[in-house]
């Protein structure tokens, strides 16, 4: 295969490629990394016996995955980031990041980073991708029903437990919904509408940072405050927040800050927001179908 031809093949599986290595990373530009690691792997590799040239490049950015989140594994003290910090840009270009964290679910994403490097390649390759286990196994150095199991304990992790009542979480997502929407779009005024009165919002030291945890009350200061997070709403997506509908904070796919709430009577009442990492690594976040 001459490199024409192996370019434009490619370019041809280049849109399915970035998806498995976004969707394994969580970052648009750790995923184009890997989309370049993988061509000159491709490039350099004597093509001649490979009959499935989509399946064989699908591997190669597994394996270029796998390798990248092995060596994020080994670098987890690299510091907090405030959520009032600039979010971090894929190539330049944070809207397409956000666009691609929103397609696939910020909350889904903050779940795969809790997952171990094996689990999540065996999770994203078959349950996303309905890779089978023998084609797994092989880069992850397992049998293929003990990549079998590795899928299955990140898909319990994924679905978390018992789920709440039916009717709590629609009454709850649509509130949260409607907050989300409000911040993305700085309407400040639906923001109000949406907030009690005495509203009360708690932020522990790492949200500033500040030396003390900070308390806002009343509907119009939440509501300023919500104002200065519109960059971060954008990549921020609804999950179950230890069995409540609250908001994940998560750019690059690694999460950042929790927003959990207290509802009652159809008016929100009052924010937790979280970003200390040992309080975050507590809680018991869930994909919301």
């Amino acid at each position: 295969m001459n490199d024409d031809v192996l370019a434009e093949r490619f370019a041809e599986q280049r849109p399915h490629l970035r998806a498995v290595a976004y969707r394994m990373l969580g970052s648009l530009s750790e995923a184009d990394d890997a989309l370049q690691d993988a061509w000159l792997r491709a490039s350099r590799a004597d093509l001649g016996e490979v009959r499935n040239l989509g399946g064989w490049l699908t591997t190669v950015t597994a394996r270029v995955c796998l390798n990248m989140l092995r060596s994020r594994e080994q670098r987890r003290e690299d510091p907090w980031e405030s959520w009032t910090a600039d979010p971090p840009t894929a190539k330049g270009n944070p809207e397409q990041e956000a666009v691609m964290a929103d397609s696939v679910g910020v909350a889904l994403l903050v779940v795969l980073d809790a997952l171990t490097p094996a689990e999540r390649v065996a999770f994203v390759l078959h349950d996303l991708f309905a890779m089978p286990f023998e084609e797994i196994a092989p880069m992850l150095e397992r049998s293929p029903e003990a990549t079998r199991q590795l899928a299955s304990r990140a898909r319990r992790r994924v679905r978390g437990g018992d789920p709440p009542r039916a009717s709590d979480v629609t009454a709850q997502r649509e509130i949260v919904t409607a907050f989300l929407s409000a911040t993305r779009n700085g309407d400040f005024q639906a923001l109000v509408t949406l907030l009690h009165p005495n509203v009360v919002l708690h932020a522990d030291k790492a949200v500033i940072p500040s030396p003390e945890p900070v308390m806002v009350s009343g509907a119009e200061p939440v509501a300023r405050g919500a104002m200065a997070a519109v960059e971060r709403a954008q990549f921020t997506g609804l999950g179950l927040i230890d069995g409540a509908v609250g908001l994940a904070m998560a750019p690059g796919g690694r999460l950042r800050v929790v927003l959990a709430f207290t509802i009652a009577n159809g008016l929100i009442t009052g924010i937790d927001v979280i970003a200390e990492p040992d309080r975050l690594n507590e809680i018991n976040l869930t994909v919301l179908d």
